[in-house]
């Protein structure tokens, strides 16, 4: 069963969606407005719990990989000696 994060999200991606009618958009519109307080909910992944030890897998992935942005890095950093 999808979450009203992500069926909130499918409205704000189909107003966005240039292949949509106007008759479309303006009923996500609507929906939006009347049953998601205008699209602002909790993402999706902030209403599940977390296991810790993935999250502390997926901090410590961001800090080794080239990839990612030193800010990004910081913010994994601080993110893990907050969970310890």
């Amino acid at each position: 069963m999808p979450t009203d994060a992500q069926i909130a999200g499918g409205h704000k991606a189909n107003i966005n969606n240039p292949n949509t009618s106007k008759e479309s958009k303006e009923n996500s519109k609507k929906v939006l407005e009347n049953e998601f307080n205008g699209g602002d909910v909790p993402k999706a992944n902030e209403s599940r719990d977390k296991n810790p030890g993935n999250v502390a897998g997926g901090l410590k992935a961001t800090l080794k990989n080239p990839n990612v942005s030193d800010e990004a890095k910081e913010s994994a950093k601080e993110r893990l000696e907050q969970m310890e």
